[in-house]
């Protein structure tokens, strides 16, 4: 068989492209009462045959049928039988080679992925499904994200011993600590934090995990086998392919009916291995090589998805569009998105954006990559770099703001703002207006393109976003240590909790969409573990007893999450929403901002906020400007805004904590009369 660069230059031909490009959008199978039909792009096979199959896995094939050669690389074979339930694979015949492979255009598995199966999908749906619809949106987008087997799994969530770990446990909408009855866990808690969006993590058919094994295995999933296809192990059959589809959707449509949009975490930069159904029905050409014969490795999983090639960017642009029409998703998370290319991300919120309205769908992903990656024809990276080429709705994690608040992500001892680095005023500045509003430079690579893998002390890139809708706005996630691992790291015996109400209230009073990783709110720990993709369960599971320990914390999150909603000059997601940030202040561990809150509709009592940060390890007296301030927030509570007080012309801010005011008063306008009567 011809080497992986013989192949690069073969698909590089004009030959090729003019020939076997298939503009076609029934590859897969289609299953239906009047029949079923078969398609799979192929261009390079000599000969394909269908294998039939009565189970997921093993046993020999009751039916093998040649399939029919036509135009454009697709072989295809079609019968008027409803094949519901039934499994295939296909053997191919290429460049003197046989070998054995699934459908990588597959909807439907047996277990563990390795025959794809013929699925009528209406007849997956659950009951009220064609009435499902996400909930209405609310002033503003916060993003909880979830693991489907951590949520569950421990006792004290209190679910169904059959449901633990499962995508039934989110139909679950009562459950309480222990099944107590008093204390909420799951659903009801998550309502109660007042989050509106449940991001899950890799929830498609990955590798990583035996679907038939140990309850108790493990992984994140960030290693796809079949990108169309639900993973099986969170099934409560795996073996039977459209039960995993049933009860994803059954997921989505009680979080649906909670109040919650969904998202789903989508890895499309990689595959689990080079021997891929990819690889094995079309070889080398959805990898990329480089030029010396190189297999790329961007994604430091020994391969990167070749995204900027025809049928690779039209096999990702479809299952976006399917996970959102067949499942009903509502958002995507694109891990190391710096692997795709701006045109196709570009070209993935076009279209959603036609078929549900300008911004709607929710769309961002990890603006970097692991290492270098061979892309080819001049495309251009999805990396931060380049963020002004991305559409204003295609959002960014900002690993800007989240070192700048806590320090690096990867440098597990560096402190950031409010645990003791200095100089970092200026960062906390451009973060509140989530890094709008100034022209940025070019990011620095030093050849790796990776926008945080190459980061160097002092050598931080510019970031300059075109608005706060490109801007995530965190400070953990399921990467690196928790946040409270992170500050146990940075101030070992410090004051911890105070620490953390700190940083959420930072980032809870920036621009940008707000996002954090599920029992941040109580102090969530993996014992400082900063990478746990394959730790056991017992240690990534989310602890509810936990949770209700540290309740006074997660009390101070849902605080910030309500007055967060009331504050519109916050949640402006606009390429005007920087302007709204004036009289900016900072001195050595004390930043403040001032900004107009007012807006069109909005019936928010407070016209202008001051925000102050004082990382010191003092009280700092700050005077306010005008009449009519109130105390909304401090260190101790985020609900002072329920039963506002008016506040003294000048207010001590206690140490390493965040002060919120909000004035009754256009603050703004009389600073500007003031400055005409000073003249």
């Amino acid at each position: 068989m011809k080497t992986a660069l013989e192949w690069k230059k073969y698909y590089s031909t004009t030959d090729f492209k003019e020939n076997y490009i298939y503009e076609g959008d029934d590859l897969g199978v289609r299953c239906t009462p009047e029949g079923t039909f078969f398609r799979l792009w192929s261009p390079s096979a000599g000969s394909v045959t269908l294998n039939l199959y009565k189970r997921g896995d093993g046993g020999e094939p009751f039916r093998s049928v040649s399939m029919n050669r036509e135009t454009m690389g697709v072989w295809s074979w079609q019968c008027g039988e409803e094949l519901h339930g039934v499994y295939y694979d296909y053997i191919l015949e290429i460049d003197g080679e046989t070998m054995r492979s699934a459908d990588p255009y597959a909807k439907a598995c047996g277990l563990n992925g390795g025959r794809s199966m013929a699925v009528n999908l209406r007849r997956t749906d659950p009951e009220g499904w064609e009435e499902d619809r996400a909930p209405e949106e609310s002033a503003e987008r916060i993003i909880y994200e979830l693991h489907v087997k951590e949520f569950s799994w421990d006792k004290s969530g209190g679910f169904p011993e059959e449901y633990r770990g499962k995508y039934k446990a989110f139909t679950c909408t009562d459950t309480t600590l222990y099944g107590d009855g008093v204390h909420p866990t799951g659903i009801p808690y998550l309502k109660d934090l007042g989050v509106t969006h449940i991001q899950i993590m890799p929830a498609y058919d990955y590798g990583s995990v035996n679907e038939a094994g140990e309850e108790t295995e493990f992984n994140w999933g960030y290693d796809p086998v079949n990108y169309n296809v639900p993973e099986g192990s969170y099934s409560t059959d795996p073996a039977h392919g459209e039960v995993r589809i049933r009860e994803m959707k059954e997921m989505v449509q009680s979080l649906h009916s909670q109040g919650f949009g969904v998202i789903m975490d989508v890895v499309y930069n990689h595959t689990y291995s080079l021997d891929s159904w990819f690889q094995r029905t079309a070889p080398w050409y959805f990898y990329r090589v480089f030029d010396d014969g190189r297999i790329s490795n961007g994604s430091a999983c020994g391969n990167d998805v070749a995204s900027e090639r025809e049928m690779c960017a039209k096999f990702i642009l479809e299952s976006v569009l399917y996970w959102t029409e067949e499942y009903h998703i509502d958002g995507f998370r694109f891990d190391l998105m710096g692997l795709l290319d701006v045109e196709l991300m570009n070209r993935i919120r076009s279209e959603l954006d036609k078929r549900y309205g300008k911004g709607v769908k929710l769309l961002f992903g990890e603006p970097w990559s692991a290492g270098e990656t061979a892309m080819e024809g001049g495309a251009a990276p999805a990396l931060k770099k380049n963020i002004r080429l991305l559409d204003e709705n295609i959002g960014m994690f900002c690993d800007n703001t989240r070192d700048a608040i806590k320090g690096s992500a990867l440098k597990t001892k560096l402190p950031g703002f409010i645990n003791g680095a200095a100089g970092m005023e200026e960062k906390i500045l451009r973060s509140a207006q989530a890094w709008c509003g100034k022209e940025g430079t070019a990011e620095r690579t030093d050849g790796r393109e990776n926008g945080e893998m190459v980061e160097k002390e002092g050598e931080e890139p510019e970031l300059c976003a075109k608005a706060p809708s490109q801007i995530i706005t965190y400070v953990s996630a399921h990467d690196n240590q928790t946040l409270w691992d992170k500050l146990d790291e940075t101030v070992p015996g410090g004051d911890l909790m105070r620490l953390n109400r700190m940083a959420a209230a930072l980032y809870m009073t920036c621009q940008g969409t707000l996002f954090l990783l599920s029992g941040e709110e109580f102090a969530r720990t993996k014992d400082g573990h900063d990478n746990s993709f394959n730790a056991p369960i017992a240690l990534n599971r989310l602890d509810w007893k936990k949770a209700w320990e540290e309740r006074p914390l997660a009390e101070y999150y849902k605080g910030l999450i309500a007055l967060r909603r009331q504050l519109p000059g916050l949640c402006d997601k606009s390429a005007d929403a920087a302007s709204r940030i004036f009289g900016m202040k900072q001195e050595g561990g004390v930043v403040s901002y001032m900004c107009d809150n007012r807006a069109e509709g909005s019936d928010t009592r407070w016209k202008t906020l001051m925000v102050i940060y004082n990382s010191r390890k003092a009280a700092e007296k700050v005077s306010l400007p005008g009449t009519g301030w109130e105390l909304l927030c401090n260190d101790k509570s985020s609900t002072l805004w329920e039963t506002p007080a008016p506040a003294e012309s000048r207010v001590s801010v206690p140490p390493q904590s965040v002060m919120v005011l909000g004035c009754v008063r256009d603050a703004l306008r009389e600073m500007k009369l003031e400055r005409r009567k000073a003249v």
